[in-house]
């Protein structure tokens, strides 16, 4: 056993244009000075040069010992952006161009080829960090027909899922070679978004033992699945942790959809942690029990709290929340040294005949 790493901080939703957000070195002595221990990384060029990390460990080292001056270390790079361009739906492509260099902007086969050249130097980049695990999306194919009308033609899901299989193969195949599981974090806009999906994904790659999940219980509340549940059906998939909370409160009015709101009117709405519904006791527990090994980070989206206080707040929330696993039984107190024959006896076995 050996215990959940943390409190980590997804830098995403905080990288910005001014001090201290625009630099890995200004992020990582915010981070270190909040209390976390881990940062986990997006792979934007603002922060790491992703196709020297890939080439070169030196260049790794340096970017380990520039965070461990501030008390942090890499817990995951991350490729969500780059993950949802690998499969993306036409009806989608001028939203996701934005997420491109402007080079591939209205090409999308180059689009995609750029996505997949980006995963698989992240592999390797991975790898050279000294981590095991990877946070990404799947991207898809199937999402506009998630709700459909009229009804989906028989075959459709079927193929969308082979489709995204013979596109993620190779890139879980290059993370197998550098060591690294791929973690697809579970997301409604993703055509991996449920346990369902998930298992759709999983047989399609043939239970590819790379591919992993990347769990966030928010969409679950948002979606209002059983997220203790997912943890006991998947937790050998698990490899990664988004800590964030939510709230669901449907109305009259508004539910699971959303009717088209701004975040702030929705019934189900991201909120900073502890300001939401999410038993996170329950969660660290469930993880504690099969002996997750990962990192617990924060991921701050709330629809009305400030960042900077999101942020604040985290770290202690995680770390009070963390369990470390016993050692011993409760009980081992009151046990008893008793030898073997002393056992069968017990149990009424071995007793001497005293009639014989």
């Amino acid at each position: 056993m050996t215990g959940m790493k943390g409190p980590a901080i997804f830098l995403a939703q905080f990288l910005g244009d001014t001090a201290p957000y625009d630099t890995l070195d200004g992020l990582a002595r915010w981070a270190g000075e909040l209390g976390y221990t881990g940062v986990q990384i997006p792979c934007d060029p603002r922060l790491i040069d992703l196709a020297q990390a890939a080439e070169s460990k030196a260049y790794c080292d340096d970017l380990r010992g520039r965070l461990a001056e501030h008390g942090v270390e890499p817990t995951e790079l991350s490729t969500h952006l780059q993950g949802q361009l690998v499969a993306v739906h036409p009806a989608y492509d001028t939203l996701f161009d934005g997420f491109a260099p402007e080079h591939v902007r209205g090409k999308p086969a180059e689009r995609q080829r750029w996505a997949v050249e980006q995963l698989m130097l992240a592999a390797r980049a991975s790898a050279n960090l000294g981590l095991t695990a990877h946070a990404t999306f799947s991207g898809a194919l199937a999402w506009p027909y998630v709700y459909p009308w009229p009804q989906r033609p028989a075959g459709l899901i079927e193929e969308a899922f082979a489709e995204l299989a013979r596109r993620w193969t190779p890139i879980l195949d290059a993370f197998d070679a550098a060591g690294v599981d791929c973690a697809f974090e579970i997301h409604p806009g993703e055509d991996i978004h449920d346990g369902a999906s998930w298992e759709r994904f999983l047989d399609a790659v043939n239970h590819h033992p790379r591919a992993r999940m990347l769990f966030d219980p928010s969409h679950f509340v948002l979606q209002q699945l059983d997220y203790l549940d997912f943890i006991d059906r998947y937790h050998d998939r698990i490899a990664c942790f988004h800590v964030k909370d939510a709230e669901f409160n449907p109305t009259g009015r508004s539910g699971v959809y959303g009717g088209y709101e701004p975040w702030v009117d929705r019934a189900g709405r991201f909120r900073s942690l502890g300001d939401g519904q999410v038993d996170f006791g329950a969660i660290f527990s469930k993880l504690a029990q099969y002996d997750y090994a990962g990192w617990a980070v924060l991921e701050w989206e709330c629809a009305i709290k400030r960042s900077e206080d999101g942020a604040r707040e985290g770290a202690p929330f995680i770390r009070d929340h963390m369990i470390r696993r016993t050692e011993r039984a409760f009980d081992d107190f009151a046990a008893s040294n008793v030898d073997k024959h002393a056992i069968r006896s017990l149990l009424g076995l071995d007793r001497r005949d005293d009639t014989a």
